[in-house]
């Protein structure tokens, strides 16, 4: 964290005295300026969530609409981005430490609250929240490509399955294979391979939107979930697929030229197929294009 920077704090707290105590404790704090919007309700909080940005939210356990777990488990249906430290009745250890357990960062007792273990407790708070950001995102992360690997897809597409069936959407899953990947390392070395792989990933970020789920979920092997419209047909995905392929293959300097097998299966809004047979549809069709384009 940058020692001259401004943090962002929402402090859900309902005591007046207590809300002007941590507000002065965080007046002149050296290098770090923070800026502190105080509101005294959890749903006052939640839209504050929901319209502004903050580095780190302090929540009271003991609000009036809501008391104890109740009050962080509301906060954490709504919001996983910001870090949360909350606030205990003196000495709550006990309440404070499962706070953690249910994904709190840190707990303060308001008993027992100065002005260092206050600002130690943002800043060391927001670090561990970035730090264990970036290992949930690596864990859903290719090391090779940047896509998301099949776990990430899975869970991804899982969500976005479901909120195409809320908005009344149809869904495509696109399941494509690189072709030749074995002859290409057999020919050209693993270290070509790797390259096929990256620029395969390469083209399908020029193909899909950001809004679609891209994934390699396999040696080989990408699959894509899209809300279908009027810009993201079957058709429009596979001519818009074949060119990139062929733009990148013009612009090659490599000795081996990529070539793609894809299957696009279609799901309208009130399929009841489950997610794992809506990709191994998706699948099929793939192979029997590989299979097809093998006999030609």
């Amino acid at each position: 964290m940058d020692a001259n920077q401004n943090i962002k704090i929402l402090l859900i707290e309902d005591c007046h005295a207590d809300c002007c105590l941590m507000e002065g404790m965080l007046k002149d704090s050296g290098a770090v300026r923070f800026e502190v919007e105080t509101v005294s309700s959890l749903s006052t909080g939640l839209a504050q969530l929901a319209e502004n940005k903050f580095d780190v939210l302090i929540l009271d356990l003991g609000l009036p609409e809501s008391s104890g777990m109740d009050t962080l488990k509301t906060i954490l249906v709504h919001n996983l981005e910001v870090p949360i430290i909350v606030l205990t009745g003196q000495d709550d250890d006990h309440l404070g430490l499962e706070a953690i357990k249910e994904g709190a960062q840190d707990y303060l007792s308001k008993g027992q609250l100065d002005k260092n273990v206050l600002t130690r407790s943002i800043r060391y708070a927001i670090e561990r929240h970035h730090l264990l950001a970036e290992l949930h995102n690596q864990s859903l992360k290719d090391y090779l490509t940047g896509l998301n690997n099949r776990r990430g897809f899975f869970l991804l597409a899982q969500q976005h399955v479901k909120l195409a069936k809320r908005m009344k959407r149809t869904v495509l899953f696109v399941v494509a294979d690189l072709d030749g990947m074995k002859k290409i390392n057999d020919t050209f070395g693993h270290e070509a391979g790797d390259q096929a792989l990256v620029e395969t990933a390469l083209i399908f970020k020029k193909t899909f939107r950001d809004a679609d789920i891209i994934g390699r979920i396999g040696g080989d092997e990408f699959a894509v979930c899209i809300m279908e419209d009027d810009t993201s047909t079957a058709d429009v995905i596979t001519a818009r697929l074949e060119e990139k392929i062929r733009t990148a293959n013009n612009s090659k300097t490599t000795p081996y030229k990529l070539s793609i097998s894809a299957g696009i299966a279609r799901f309208d809004s009130v399929s009841e197929i489950p997610f794992e047979q809506m990709l191994a549809q998706a699948d099929g069709l793939m192979y029997e294009k590989k299979r097809i384009r093998q006999q030609m």
